[in-house]
């Protein structure tokens, strides 16, 4: 990969709006899932973590499917979710940033009505 292009990714996962509101949805859940996690005690079972998987889906879900077909050391593991769940973000990031392109790119440049 050339560094144009390593550039146009980065670009199109961390530095257009739609996808900094994305990360930042995702940092501000993580640290709030941290919280919960370690601070506040439940007489049960806490679902803080769920939020996570619902902001990542559906890329995580297609990464829990590959991890069962691989086998089950690697789907129950704990590096396994450690590892998917930035990827899933970081893929949904991008194809958020690259959506947003495509909809700018599609968008008529001057839509000034003539005579108006």
């Amino acid at each position: 990969m050339t560094t144009r292009r390593l550039r146009a990714i980065a670009r199109l996962t961390f530095r257009n709006p739609a996808s900094l509101v994305y990360l930042g949805l995702v940092a501000a859940t993580a640290v709030f899932v941290t919280v919960d996690t370690l601070f506040v005690t439940h007489e049960d079972a806490s679902f803080a973590g769920v939020s996570l998987f619902l902001l990542s889906a559906p890329t995580i879900f297609a990464f829990l499917i590959g991890g069962d077909l691989s086998g089950v050391a690697v789907s129950e593991s704990a590096w396994f979710l450690y590892v998917a769940l930035p990827l899933s973000v970081l893929i949904q990031s991008f194809a958020l940033g690259w959506f947003v392109r495509l909809l700018r790119d599609a968008s008529p440049r001057h839509a000034h009505p003539q005579g108006a």
